[in-house]
């Protein structure tokens, strides 16, 4: 599919839609729903089999996904604000709730992600901050990036959760 060039289109969720996707224990697209086709730009079956990944901004801080993947590795629910980018260089923010399935054993069979639009609390914050965090990581790494958003929280009094919850409420 080639390298594709971020540019500074945004593409919006309106406050009814929701972006819905499953992937694989490791990643990979197993299911997108109509919305998540239609945002991303990608056919169908140019999503399914492939990593999750494909759609990584390089705005995004890596902290943000060590997180991400920390939490479902244990089998933890977690949400998480992630700038998307679409087939055509566009992008989209979203809240993300990415849960994990699993059997009756305990195993992981999936990884459920529901996505919806960012409240207007969350666009002044989130976007300053991952650039702050993206910073930090050029700087000193993704271990600086952690420190920073943990001295942030540890400023606010607050846990990673309810950092992300009172932005969206």
């Amino acid at each position: 599919m080639g390298t594709i060039v971020p540019n500074n289109t945004e593409k919006a969720l309106s406050s009814d839609e929701f972006i819905v996707s499953k992937t694989d224990e490791k990643g990979k697209l197993i299911y997108g729903n109509k919305t998540f086709i239609k945002i991303s730009g990608y056919a169908e079956h140019e999503l399914l089999g492939k990593p999750h990944s494909i759609l990584r901004h390089p705005d995004m801080p890596k902290i943000i996904f060590q997180l991400l993947w920390s939490r479902l590795k244990a089998k933890q629910e977690i949400f998480a604000y992630v700038k998307n980018l679409c087939k055509d260089g566009s992008y989209y923010w979203v809240l993300a709730n990415v849960t994990v399935t699993l059997d009756k054993k305990g195993n992981v069979t999936d990884l459920h992600s529901v996505r919806r639009k960012l409240s207007s609390k969350a666009v002044q914050v989130i976007p300053t901050l991952y650039q702050e965090l993206l910073a930090q990581e050029r700087r000193g790494g993704i271990n600086a990036s952690e420190q920073y958003l943990n001295n942030l929280l540890e400023e606010k009094g607050e846990s990673y959760d309810d950092f992300i919850f009172n932005l969206q409420h």
